[in-house]
């Protein structure tokens, strides 16, 4: 997400904050530069000119200029106006004063609409809300039996219409059952085309005026670039919409579109869809995603996708062994790194650490495959071998070898990490006398498999 764009910005920047002291002249030319990125980037025009104005403004301040750290400084000042691109605070869902709190789903065919519907879903079930879902896509013939699955998948309720039959009716009857049911919202799906034309514009239009929505969000794919930004207009100007939900922002390394769709529509980025997991939807935070493309991190994100994926059981169990009751096992290790695993791609993940995105670690270590292989390998063993790997000597490591179709060198490598992670563990619980949080903070997460 934003890869290029974060790329190139920072190397913008970097000339700025590299220098002791800026003048007007030196302020300019760094602009000029991020002005190039912006609409390589696909940044719209406008929304690029009016963005370089506000910080052109504020960078040139006698303040900042006089300033001790001027670059540093003007950094600052981009990642607020990158911050006001996305609508500086986050945009909530709105909530009806009646139940249920209807949420009309709206986008071309392809955008990921019906997953993203399913995704809400789940987010709201976490938090309390006893969704319902509505199959109002009654033109696709694989439509309903799509959100079907999804929602079987997640235990969320689905009310189906039939296909080829009335969607108005069909959103009327989903509207009584939530709400005889006691739910508290109802996401409806509804159909797409191919584009925008005026018989899909004049079915949502009476969909929206049957169910009387308390949002309409646009699922736009953040792939299409300035068109998901004309896209946003051909809905908003026909429906109304009240947000947008970009998918596929784990694929869009540019970012043009996410940018630039508030500055031309008006219209807030409410989700972002980073993944095709069910858990894989996040809040559109403006300051966080400013500080992701500025390769500052976002803590609140990673901890966001702990609390989504982490078995809480599980987790306390591995607290306390690494805690010091009990000894941790290749087991417990295997256990952790499945939990890591759920949390999405690890290359994803470490752009979430603050200062990770620029550490020089290997494309190797990164490779999904090698938890695969050392998940492999692990399983390759006897209970005993993993509860006890010491007892692993050059026999045993080459029948693991062999078991796991792996070579006796990744063998070794696994069993030498895992040693140094029980060093440095013990070191921890000498320095400290009990560490709190997630377990194996003291060399990453348990189960990360950095070493090369």
């Amino acid at each position: 997400m934003f890869d290029e764009l974060s790329t190139r910005l920072d190397g913008a920047l970097k000339k700025l904050r590299s220098r002791g002291v800026l003048n007007e002249a030196m302020v300019k030319e760094g602009l000029r530069e991020i002005r190039r990125v912006l609409l390589e980037a696909d940044v719209n025009f406008q929304v690029t000119r009016d963005f370089l104005k506000r910080v052109q403004e504020k960078a040139l301040g006698e303040k900042v200029l006089r300033s001790v750290s001027p670059g540093q400084q003007i950094v600052k000042i981009v990642h607020d106006e990158l911050a006001h691109l996305f609508g500086d605070e986050p945009a909530g869902l709105a909530r009806s004063p009646r139940t249920p709190t209807v949420i009309l789903m709206v986008g071309l065919q392809g955008s990921g609409k019906t997953t993203t519907a399913a995704k809400l879903a789940r987010r709201l079930d976490r938090e309390g809300l006893r969704p319902m879902l509505a199959a109002c896509d009654l033109q696709r013939p694989a439509a309903v039996e799509q959100l079907r699955t999804l929602a079987a998948g997640i235990g969320v309720p689905v009310v189906e219409g039939t296909f080829g039959g009335d969607p108005v009716a069909a959103a009327r009857e989903a509207v009584a059952r939530a709400r005889d049911g006691g739910h508290r919202v109802l996401i409806v799906d509804t159909a797409g085309r191919l584009q925008i034309d005026e018989a899909l514009m004049d079915e949502l239009g009476r969909i929206r005026d049957a169910v009387e929505p308390s949002e309409i969000l646009l699922v736009a794919d953040a792939m299409t670039g300035q068109e998901a930004v004309h896209i946003a207009q051909g809905f908003d100007e026909a429906l109304g919409i009240t947000g947008v939900v970009m998918t596929k922002m784990d694929g869009d390394a540019r970012g043009g579109a996410a940018l630039s769709i508030r500055g031309v529509t008006g219209k807030p980025i409410k989700f972002i869809g980073v993944g095709e997991g069910v858990d894989d939807l996040e809040t559109a935070d403006p300051q966080r995603l400013a500080g992701r493309i500025l390769q500052m991190g976002d803590v609140v994100g990673l901890v966001e996708r702990a609390q989504m994926a982490v078995d809480e059981e599980e987790q306390t169990k591995l607290q306390q062994k690494v805690l010091g009751q009990g000894r941790f096992t290749l087991e417990d290790f295997l256990t952790a790194m499945r939990q890591v695993q759920k949390m999405g791609p690890l290359d994803q993940l470490l752009k979430l650490i603050p200062g990770a995105a620029k550490l020089k670690i290997p494309n190797q270590s990164l490779d999904p495959r090698r938890f695969k292989h050392v998940e492999a390998i692990i399983l390759s063993m006897t209970p005993e071998e993993r509860r006890r790997p010491e007892i692993i000597n050059a026999s045993r490591r080459a029948r693991i070898a062999k078991g796991s179709g792996r070579p006796v060198s990744e063998v070794n490598r696994l069993l030498k990490q895992f040693r140094e992670m029980e060093k440095t563990m013990k070191r921890m619980r000498a320095m400290m006398g009990g560490m709190k949080g997630l377990p194996g903070m003291g060399g990453g997460f348990p189960g990360m498999p950095f070493g090369r």
